[in-house]
């Protein structure tokens, strides 16, 4: 069994930064593959990083440059370093899990792939 707890969502200015951390408990292996979702009110969630259990990272372009995921596997804590942000920004932010080692390019945003889900955390970012 696998939980997953995120944390660190807030409200924060344009421009400032955030870091979430998604905290595992049970069952979490250093080859699972991690990584982020958000949902934007009346939206479908999307995709915004990954990082494989080999260790590739994966970004949404809208978060490219922007955005850094990371992960302490001794802690199974996986992270999320949000810089720049922007109100478009703004939604609930979910940390998931899947067994996967590696990931795919077209694979890893789609919501269908992942296994396990966060309950998610809200960042409101205000211009």
């Amino acid at each position: 069994q696998v939980q997953l707890v995120e944390s660190g969502g807030g409200s924060v200015q344009a421009g400032g930064s955030l870091r979430l951390s998604c905290s595992g408990s049970g069952d979490i292996f250093v080859s699972d593959s991690m990584g982020w979702f958000r949902q934007f009110p009346g939206k479908e969630r999307e995709g915004v990083a990954a990082l494989a259990g080999d260790g590739i990272k994966f970004y949404a372009d809208s978060v490219k440059g922007r955005f850094t995921v990371s992960k302490d596997n001794a802690k199974k804590i996986l992270y999320l370093q949000m810089d720049s942000l922007t109100p478009e920004d703004s939604a609930m932010y979910y940390c998931v899990l899947d067994r996967t080692y590696r990931l795919r390019s077209g694979t890893w945003p789609e919501v269908a792939f992942w296994t396990y889900w966060g309950q998610g955390t809200q960042v409101t970012v205000s211009s």
